[in-house]
């Protein structure tokens, strides 16, 4: 991303400078979090385990949240484990079930579907260990006493940019959706939020509504196939931006870029296209807040002594902005410094 260079040697100073509490404190301070938090929370004498999971380190999302895990980590003195889900439910169950036969301070988990992890996870929690669940559910909330749930709104996701398309197209024409993975419960809530939005305007078609897993292999297979079957695609809205530009890739290639085109994350290579006219629009899913909050939570449950449902609310919402080409340069300053 652009500026990596540059900030790295900042990092290594944050890191030095942050090596005591008073150090962090200020730091912390300064970007914005409540210095008297920092003080609160502070950093451990030793370093504390954390155990962390998302979907799968293939997704650009899913990559930048360990960076922000890790730097967050280093910050609050948080050893990092990482356990890939490599976007395959039953792998990252074995992912789970090994983490669950170690000992952990705190863990924090992005399940890959619904309801696939709930029994390790269920084993941790009975042994005391804070679990954050993070951007999709593990399970429903009145089912699992997890931590904190840290995750945007993704139904309001789903929504603005599929309305920010429909108002580009002015209101007529044939629009497909690409979809996540099925279980996935903020792809579920990005597709009412579609649904929601397109049901209003009645001259507006939808041709297909087919889930690609978050895979951009299997996004662009999908897109061949439409712009075979279909000469009119007005506007395509895809669950997230990898496999938006997947697709483009696919559209560029067949001379359609008249396609109006709309995602999900605002990852910096989005944030690129936005600006550069590829993309029409993207969201932000605020990877860098909700790895970087886990790792916030957790110090706070062990360090401060917070108390789930009492110092952190159960369900936390973490929403980013809708990324145009007004805001785009800002959005990838706060991505550079893991802020959002």
């Amino acid at each position: 991303m652009s500026g990596t260079k540059d900030f790295s040697t900042t990092r290594r100073d944050l890191l030095q400078a942050a090596a005591t509490a008073g150090a962090a404190t200020a730091i912390l301070g300064s970007m914005g979090i409540n210095p008297a938090l920092a003080a609160e929370v502070g950093r451990s004498e030793k370093p504390l385990k954390a155990a962390f999971s998302n979907a799968g380190l293939q997704a650009t999302w899913c990559a930048q949240g360990k960076q922000a895990a890790e730097f967050w980590g280093k910050l609050f003195n948080v050893e990092v484990t990482w356990f890939d889900g490599q976007l395959d439910a039953v792998k990252q169950r074995a992912a789970i079930d090994n983490m669950a036969s170690q000992k952990w301070d705190f863990v924090a988990i992005q399940a890959f579907g619904i309801g696939t992890l709930t029994q390790p996870v269920q084993k941790m929690i009975d042994a005391g260990t804070p679990v954050i669940d993070m951007d999709t559910l593990i399970a429903p909330l009145d089912q699992i006493n997890v931590h904190s749930f840290l995750a945007p709104d993704n139904e309001f996701m789903g929504a603005s940019v599929t309305q920010a398309l429909c108002n580009a197209m002015g209101g007529k024409g044939k629009i497909i959706m690409t979809q996540g993975a099925l279980g996935h419960t903020g792809a579920q809530g990005r597709a009412k939020g579609f649904t929601n939005v397109v049901k209003q305007f009645p001259g507006i078609e939808v041709l297909d509504t087919q889930p690609a897993d978050w895979d951009v292999s299997k996004t662009a297979r999908l897109w061949e196939t439409y712009l075979t079957k279909y000469p009119q695609i007005d506007a395509a809205f895809f669950h997230n931006d990898d496999m938006a530009l997947a697709a483009a890739n696919i559209m560029k290639a067949r001379g359609r870029t008249n396609i109006l085109i709309g995602g999900v994350d605002a990852m910096p290579p989005a944030i690129q296209a936005v600006s550069e006219g590829r993309m029409f629009a993207t969201v932000r899913n605020p990877s860098c807040r909700i790895h970087g909050g886990a790792i916030i939570a957790g110090v706070s449950a062990v360090v401060g002594g917070e108390k789930s449902g009492q110092g952190i609310p159960k369900n936390v919402v973490t929403d980013g902005p809708v990324v145009t080409k007004a805001n785009a340069a800002g959005m990838q300053w706060m991505q550079d410094h893991f802020l959002i």
